[in-house]
């Protein structure tokens, strides 16, 4: 078992919600700043949402206003909540640390159909 874990993931109409779950099984993950990364075929992964030790956040300009990116530390868990989803918004998803130190996960799929 990898220490990342994604799960969430689906298949949602444009519009529609989905949020991203990822269990982090590193210590101390509360020092981490964490991202979640989207990779679509041929494509390398693209960071789409940060979210610092410090708790601020950054986003890309495609998401921004529509994702939101949380933590909670106690549980070493990473969140992304997707509103408003568009068929550019699909790719596989992945969490990991910012830089990326660790190994990758599997990612979950997120599908927005059109």
């Amino acid at each position: 078992q990898g220490k990342l874990m994604e799960s969430g993931g689906g298949l949602v109409q444009v519009g529609g919600s989905l949020t991203l779950s990822c269990t982090a099984s590193v210590q101390p993950f509360n020092f981490y700043d964490m991202g979640w990364f989207r990779q679509t075929p041929g494509n390398q992964r693209e960071l789409v949402a940060s979210i610092k030790s410090g708790l601020s956040t950054s986003y890309n300009e495609g998401v921004e206003g529509r994702f939101t990116i949380s933590r909670d530390n106690a549980q070493k868990l990473l969140f992304l909540r997707m509103n408003s989803l568009k068929p550019e918004d699909s790719g596989r998803y992945f969490c990991n640390s910012v830089p990326d130190d660790f190994p990758w996960g599997q990612g979950t799929q997120v599908t927005v159909s059109s």
